[in-house]
Parts: C-alpha cells; sequence; structure tokens
C-alpha cells in the first residue's frame, strides 16, 4: 500500500476553524446576554448565520428587544446583528 501526501492546492481547509470560532462567538452572546442587566435572555436563542449573530425567540417588552440587540453589538467578534426577537412571554392560549 502506498500513501500519498495529502495536498490542497496550497491551502489547508479551514472549516473546523470557521465552526469553532462561530461557536466561541454564539457562546459569547449567550452568556452576555444571560448576565446582562435589563433583559430575560431566557427564551432568546443565538446563533450566526453568515458572519452576522441572528438573535430569536421572544421577550417581555419591546425594551428588552433593543437592550438584546445593544448586548449582542458588544460583544467581541460581533459585526453585525440580526434581531428576530418577538414580544411574547407567555403563549397565545394563555398558559405559561
Amino acid at each position: 500500500m502506498v500513501f500519498k501526501e495529502q495536498t490542497f492546492h496550497g491551502l489547508e481547509p479551514e472549516m473546523e476553524i470557521e465552526i469553532a470560532n462561530r461557536a466561541a462567538v454564539e457562546a459569547a452572546v449567550a452568556n452576555a446576554l444571560a448576565i446582562a442587566g435589563g433583559i430575560d435572555a431566557s427564551d432568546v436563542e443565538v446563533t450566526m448565520e453568515n458572519d452576522q449573530i441572528v438573535l430569536s425567540g421572544t421577550v417581555g417588552t419591546v425594551g428588552e428587544i433593543e437592550r438584546a440587540t445593544a448586548v449582542a453589538k458588544a460583544v467581541e467578534g460581533v459585526h453585525a446583528v440580526q434581531n428576530r426577537v418577538l414580544l411574547g412571554g407567555s403563549s397565545l392560549d394563555g398558559t405559561h
């Protein structure tokens, strides 16, 4: 059996590095939201799509929506934030 040396046309793949960086930024934003004052982010999900942080889920007030954007933008490594957070603290049928 003959083993051929790996070639990457001069560049090694960066997929794993990109995924690790994306996960680190997502975690940093989620942690920042969790400890930030003025927002209950327990129902906010943080993901990264196309080099921007996407916030989704629900909060109780419009002020919390604005606060979530400000907190996310302040995290190192965040270049853009798309806020899809909606008002909602309880479900439409009145249950929690």
